[in-house]
């Protein structure tokens, strides 16, 4: 029977000298992520992935390092001499300002959250048995999920063998990309005390709004639950019943703990507020229809890839420019892309203004897809009255002469 999970606080610097003892032994140490940023710091690094490959002059701790935009990978040779570079890249890391560590070895899972400053919590949780450590060099990036994973074959997005079928390439990166972000959105939102430590009675809500086939909500799904090891309860909503009847077939073949529903976005009724909001592509204002309903579940956390945005864009074309700002108008394509932008700056200034700490970043390469653009909002107060921030949003909007829905649904 396998040992029951423990959870431990300590002072942060014992903490991660108990990580890092895990972190240098290249025959238990499966992979580890740091992610997230202590309050009041800013780490050089978004998020770093740590692993060991071995190479042909020998074994190497392999670091890959994201910034707002990309990925860098470095590998480090290990020795046992005073001069380890493997162990001196690791110390930088130590020092950077992260907010978690998710370390897994061979027998165990350990997650270090700082709570606050100086201060970790520690949980480990035994496997239910020992897996393998996995250090060959044929592997471009480690993946989160794996190719061959039930998920992707239900999806469609594998063939039986187990193999990302060339045509859907695209896809996999995009959903590989989408659980980094929400691997880190969660991490921040649990160590900023935002987001609470679900339990199997009372698993992590997480509701997808404009759920579609329901590829990064499935993928979530196996994420949390099968590498996180978090209980998890899934419900995927949609206005086409099609897409209902097929997500709840697939669910059922995975036999996993989700629900899909057919409705609209601003019609669905939840017998409780959920944890985690997704909106991914929901088009044009159905994602502010989304972001409307988080905001009055007071979601912890949301993630929205808004999709489209004809609404703002119909709006400049109507309305005279102001000066002097014609010559961004002046051309069709340059008054779209205007319309994105300000479109996803006024949501995420209304997150803002809904008591939200707000990032916008891009979650996958623009070569993959263009609908790239990430909003990631963990709930940090109360709704902010007035202000600076208030005043922005008011002048913005009455210069552009426009009138976002976003702001409609919530009375602004």
């Amino acid at each position: 029977m396998t040992a029951a999970p423990t959870t431990v606080s300590e002072p942060l610097l014992r903490a991660l000298n108990r990580m890092r003892s895990l972190l240098l032994d290249p025959d238990q140490l499966v992979r580890a992520v740091a992610s997230g940023r202590q309050k009041g710091t800013q780490p050089r690094w978004r998020r770093v992935e740590l692993r060991y490959v071995d190479l042909k002059s020998g074994t190497h701790l392999q670091i890959t390092a994201y910034d707002a935009t990309q990925a860098f990978t470095s590998n480090h040779p290990v020795s046992t001499s005073s001069t380890d570079e493997a162990a001196s890249a690791l110390d930088e890391l130590l020092d950077e300002p992260f907010a978690s560590w998710h370390v897994e070895t061979r027998t165990e899972s350990h997650e270090l959250l700082v709570t606050k400053p100086l201060t970790a919590r520690v949980r480990t949780a035994p496997r239910a048995e020992p897996v393998e450590v996995e250090r060959s060099h044929d592997q471009a990036k480690e993946r989160l999920l794996p190719e061959g994973d039930p998920v992707f074959v239900a999806l469609g997005i594998a063939d039986r063998d187990g193999r990302i079928k060339p045509s859907r390439q695209a896809k996999y990166r995009q959903v590989e990309e989408f659980l980094r972000q929400l691997d880190a959105a969660i991490g921040e939102a649990r160590t900023k005390g935002r987001l609470r430590a679900p339990t199997p009675e009372e698993p992590l809500r997480i509701v997808d709004l404009g759920c579609g086939n329901g590829y990064l909500t499935f993928a979530a799904q196996r994420y949390l639950t099968t590498v996180r090891e978090l209980p998890v309860v899934v419900t995927g909503v949609d206005v086409k019943e099609q897409s209902a009847r097929h997500n709840n077939e697939v669910a059922r073949q995975l036999g996993i703990d989700a629900e899909f529903r057919v409705g609209t976005i601003d019609g669905v009724e939840l017998p409780e507020p959920p944890d985690v909001v997704l909106a991914l592509h929901a088009c044009d204002t159905a994602t502010d229809d989304a972001l409307a309903r988080a905001i009055g579940w007071q979601a912890p956390l949301v993630l929205a890839a808004p999709c489209c945005h004809h609404d703002i864009a119909a709006q400049l074309r109507r309305a005279p420019t102001p000066s002097p700002y014609a010559m961004l108008t002046r051309h069709g394509i340059l008054r779209e892309r205007l319309a994105d932008t300000l479109t996803d700056a006024l949501r995420a200034t209304l997150l803002r203004l809904s008591g939200y700490r707000v990032d916008v970043v891009q979650f996958v390469e623009s070569q993959h897809t263009p609908r790239n653009t990430l909003l990631r909002a963990v709930r940090a107060g109360g709704a902010v009255k007035g202000g600076s921030v208030k005043k922005e949003y008011d002048d913005l909007v009455a210069t552009w002469g426009i009138r976002p829905k976003l702001g409609e649904l919530l009375g602004l």
